[in-house]
């Protein structure tokens, strides 16, 4: 079953087709809400339908996971701005609170750890929820295990508490490069680098592999180095194993995950992206409808 969801805007007016999936249907949200995610204290958000005139916008419940870091904070704060409910997955509720200005009600809290297990984690996504968006991190150090505990472990704890609840869509954030052996990239640079701390990309790419096999709808984004910086230029999109250089603003990574809630044609889908000045800027429809998964 599909239906529409139209979100408004003084100027323009934006379409979307959802598609319901089975665990959609049967999960009574009035009429949906989107969410964050960090944290394993539960605190409870009612959101429902809002009707303006004869417009319908539909909220879903969408946990973020990693919602505090660089990347995290910017999907939530998009998430928000576009009318959608967050579920913010944090470890640090205190530092989570100061992090965010925003008193909108539609933001809500809950401690979590990634590296705890799914059973917590299944119980801080909760039955209301839609959507996980997994941007956590490993922070470096002389842990050589962090990345596997974190980009690894952690990220594979998600998925199994999805499947828990039954929740059916899962973006994760993970670089470019991770599967740079298989590339012939084995002497690039970043992939040297980037592999120095516990073997990052390793990590990162056999929980890849744990999401394609669950048999969950899923959109992996390998983005480029990482700038904090504002955006220079539009957005390139290619499929898995293709990029081996290049960097992109977190804006626009950000901007990247909450689009393919949007649009079916990032279902089932590894793609890469990276920012260049003389790019064309495209559609998410075109950029997302482009990629042939392998």
């Amino acid at each position: 079953m599909a239906f529409p969801l139209i979100v408004r805007n003084p100027s323009t007016f934006h379409t979307h087709q959802f598609t319901a999936s089975s665990s959609f249907r049967t999960k009574s949200l009035s009429l949906l809400n989107f969410a964050k995610m960090e944290g394993s204290e539960i605190t409870e958000q009612v959101t429902g339908k809002v009707v303006e005139d004869d417009d319908l916008i539909l909220k879903k419940k969408v946990f973020v996971a990693g919602a505090t870091g660089s990347t995290g904070k910017r999907i939530v704060e998009q998430l928000l701005a576009k009318g959608f409910a967050v579920k913010a997955g944090v470890r640090d509720l205190e530092k989570a609170r100061t992090s965010f200005s925003s008193t909108n009600p539609s933001l809500q809290f809950v401690k979590v750890d990634v590296t705890e297990g799914s059973d917590k984690l299944a119980e801080a996504i909760g039955d209301d929820t839609e959507a996980v968006v997994c941007a956590t991190g490993f922070r470096p150090g002389w842990d050589l295990l962090a990345p596997w505990k974190v980009d690894n472990f952690g990220t594979v704890n998600l998925v199994e508490a999805c499947r828990k609840v039954n929740v059916n869509r899962f973006i994760l954030i993970s670089s470019i490069l991770v599967n740079g052996a298989a590339m012939g990239q084995l002497l690039n640079p970043a992939y040297i680098f980037l592999n120095v701390f516990g073997l990052t990309l390793v990590a990162k790419l056999q929980a890849e592999n744990h999401i394609r096999k669950s048999g969950i709808n899923y959109t992996i984004i390998r983005p480029g180095g990482l700038k904090n910086d504002p955006p220079t230029g539009n957005i390139v999109m290619e499929p898995e194993d293709t990029l081996y250089e290049g960097s992109i603003s977190r804006d626009q990574v950000a901007e990247v995950a909450v689009e393919s809630l949007a649009y079916p044609e990032s279902a089932y889908k590894v793609v890469e992206i990276v920012a260049r000045p003389d790019a064309p800027k495209r559609a998410y429809h075109d950029l997302f409808g482009s990629i042939v998964q392998r």
